[in-house]
């Protein structure tokens, strides 16, 4: 029976640089039936597409020397160490870095005794063969391996031949010491990237593997993954909510930034959701179970991350293509180094004396400075930990790519409707005929408005229009909602409004053109009813017993920080903001006008959407497109970044899955973080690769000069490695500044 093709996902244990992951990347894709292969070095996932059984992919990658196991979907949990560990422990957990540990132990003297007061004996000089034994194995056999299963030079083979060239020559201890700290400075690198692993395998522990299950009036704790979609559950105060629910009973506030971002806790009625892995603050809660524990809000993030992982940045690609032909091309330069002096120009192959070196000892020299490491290392931590912090703080970013076109956008167009408005009718200005106010503004009450405003209420609550629940959501904010009784005999006026009787006062709400017809209405009102139709929003008028009594005012509310999203966006250099929506063109205008917006594409159907975008990539370059519903994926998709907006909020599906850039919460002042974000990696990343190469340079400048030692050289090129990684995890801590 033939293997079907499929995709399967491993952890490899035992990756301490990029060239490891590399050498085993290459390996693996050169397998019978394998068709694409990719391992990440800073999360220690193996992603193999290809028509073969992965007890095969787990033999051969165990026969490189490395641990491989089968993850069964791409939201297990880790079992790998990470840094939370000391780095000594973490340095014995491995055989290959213990026995660098021993290594370090046994030179260390002899680097005093030896290279520093020049004494001389055997002891001395078992310990320095010690050394190099107990810290050289483990990477002369990896050389091997690579050289033999995989037919590739890695650096552990550049390493190998440096210290077996420094053994010929009679420099063992400088053999010893090159081995020892070219593996102390791989396990460095291995325990400083695992923080940025452990960055995003904290979320998995945000969520509570047990939940208080109520059935039949008793409390049971529970497994979560054993919870039912219907399933009711009990979260006690200070207690982190272990599914995705609605709550049923109780009221508390909630805090939710560990998956929206969101700084300051959401209260938390019957009817509200609640998000697993979100912590309960003063009030116990009953929870009706929306979502199986594989399929809530936080398992949802951690599959999107881990996904976007494992997607390189374009520069990511370029570097490990060019390390791939670099490390055998070295080995070329470096017998050329060896040989072409002592042959052409008379110069000494051999040291001449202890203060002079030949050039056989600088080509073993420039074999170890010319080691990739730190240029490998240089990006790929960098986006893991961009990755990393953009999730803690709400913000899904789907790899690599995503976040260098991030960091080259200079214009962002917007979705109005539930992006920079909430999305949903909202009562914004209530005028009672009696109102004492000669032109009262949106934000002032008077006892005549909130009479009118608790008639209307009593009509509209039996009625299930979205203009209704408006209506009855104001009354409810500002107490007035149970004053008055519900209306009685309501009808429905089918296109015109609704109508009730409230304490045997008929109270009719209609249109401005229904009113036209029915009650005659002050000039005042008149013209207000066609100024706001003209802005976008909905004007009611009210009767009671035939008698006009005032007028409310319903629209789609620009949500508060949508003005100073767009003006964060400016300052951080989004020169170019443009607004598409299909809406009508005074209320696109009107509610531009009110978030910043001057560029203003309106009654855009959706497929124009996606060739207006089109358009503006064209005048702009680099476009991102901002949305949050079905509506907008053709546009989302047709943008350099595409964003979509409150998914945690009931974000459309669709939208999340085509967009680049998710924001998990509705709060649109994410976006400059996220900006500034990938500039910042954009930068350390260019950064690293600078320092990596202008390390390389001036040291081979040393050593062509015979300036340079071996133990220097590797000293230099660890510590480069350790410098770009340490510059690349200071990403980790970067936090929005709302």
């Amino acid at each position: 029976m033939q293997t079907q093709t499929r995709d399967h996902i491993f952890t490899v244990h035992g990756i301490d640089c990029a060239h490891c992951a590399q050498t085993i990347e290459v390996s693996v894709a050169r397998l019978d039936g394998v068709e694409a292969c990719e391992l990440n070095a800073t999360t220690g996932r193996l992603r193999v597409r290809g028509a073969i059984e992965p007890d095969v992919i787990i033999a051969y990658v165990r026969s490189m020397g490395y641990e491989a196991m089968l993850l069964e979907d791409a939201g297990a949990k880790p079992t790998t160490p990470g840094a939370s560990v000391s780095f000594v422990r973490f340095m014995w957990q491995r055989l290959d870095t213990r026995l660098a540990l021993i290594g370090a132990v046994l030179i260390a003297p002899v680097v005093v005794l030896h290279e520093l007061l020049g004494w001389r004996a055997i002891w001395i000089d078992a310990l320095a063969f010690a050394a190099l034994i107990a810290a050289g194995l483990p990477i002369a056999r990896s050389a091997w391996r690579s050289l033999t299963v995989s037919r590739t030079i890695s650096i552990n083979a550049l390493m190998t031949i440096a210290a077996a060239g420094a053994v010929i020559i009679g420099a063992h201890v400088e053999a010893a010491l090159v081995m020892v700290l070219f593996a102390i400075g791989e396990a460095i690198e291995g325990f400083t990237a695992s923080r940025a692993r452990d960055a995003i395998h904290s979320l998995m522990t945000l969520v509570p593997e047990t939940a208080l299950r109520l059935r039949d009036g008793y409390e049971t704790r529970v497994p979560v993954a054993e919870l039912a979609v219907g399933d009711v559950i009990v979260v006690r105060p200070g207690e982190r909510v272990p599914m995705d629910g609605v709550v049923r009973s109780g009221a508390t506030h909630v805090n939710q930034a560990p998956i929206t971002g969101e700084s300051v806790p959401v209260a938390k009625t019957p009817g509200a959701e609640v998000y697993a892995g979100s912590i309960n603050g003063e009030g116990a809660i009953e929870v009706v179970v929306t979502h199986l524990a594989s399929e809530n809000t936080i398992s949802r993030m951690i599959r999107l991350v881990q996904q976007a992982q494992d997607r390189r940045a374009p520069v990511q690609r370029l570097i490990d293509r060019f390390a791939g032909w670099y490390t055998p091309a070295v080995v070329g330069i470096a017998a050329l180094t060896a040989a072409v002096p002592p042959l052409l120009f008379g110069q000494p192959f051999w040291n001449p004396s202890p203060d002079e070196t030949g050039w056989f000892y600088r080509s073993l020299a420039l074999l170890v400075v010319a080691c990739p490491c730190a240029l490998v290392i240089s990006t790929p931590v960098s986006v893991v930990s961009a990755l990393s912090a953009a999730a803690r703080a709400g913000v899904l970013i789907k790899g690599g790519a995503a976040l260098e076109a991030l960091g080259a956008i200079r214009a962002v167009a917007f979705d109005k409707t539930g992006t920079l408005t909430t999305g949903k009718p909202t009562l914004v200005r209530v005028r009672s005929v009696d109102c004492r106010e000669a032109e009262q503004s949106d934000s002032v009450r008077c006892d005549a408005c909130d009479t009118l405003l608790e008639l209307a209420c009593a009509v509209e609550r039996r009625s299930e229009h979205p203009l209704a629940h408006a209506i009855v959501d104001a009354a409810r904010a500002w107490g007035l909602a149970q004053t008055a009784p519900a209306a009685a005999a309501v009808t429905a006026l089918p296109g015109h409004g609704i109508a009730g009787k409230v304490e045997g006062r008929t109270v009719v709400i209609g249109s401005h053109r229904y009113f036209d017809e029915i009650a005659p209405h002050p000039p005042a009102f008149c013209r207000r009813a066609e100024q706001d139709a003209n802005a976008g929003r909905t004007p009611l008028m009210v009767s009671v017993d035939g008698v006009f009594a005032g007028m409310l005012s319903v629209a789609d509310a620009v949500r508060p920080e949508s003005r100073e999203a767009v003006a964060q966006l400016r300052k951080a250099g989004i020169r170019h903001v443009i607004m598409l929506t299909g809406d009508r063109r005074e209320a696109a205008y009107a509610i531009a006008a009110d978030v910043g917006i001057d560029d203003v594409r309106a009654e855009v159907l959706p497929e124009q959407k996606a060739q207006a975008v089109e358009g503006l990539r064209n005048t702009y370059g680099a476009v991102a497109m901002v949305g949050d519903g079905i509506n907008d994926t053709p546009a989302l998709a047709s943008a350099t970044v595409g964003i979509a907006v409150g998914a945690a909020h009931g974000g459309a599906n669709q939208a999340m899955e085509t967009a680049d850039v998710t924001l998990m919460s509705s709060d649109l002042r994410r976006l400059p973080f996220v900006f500034a974000l990938a500039r910042a990696a954009r930068r350390t990343i260019m950064l690293n690769v600078a320092f990596s190469i202008a390390v390389k340079v001036v040291f081979l400048a040393i050593v062509a000069a015979g300036w340079s030692t071996m133990w220097m050289a590797v000293f230099a090129d660890m510590g480069t490695s350790l410098l770009v990684t340490l510059n690349g995890l200071r990403l980790l801590g970067f936090r929005p500044e709302t």
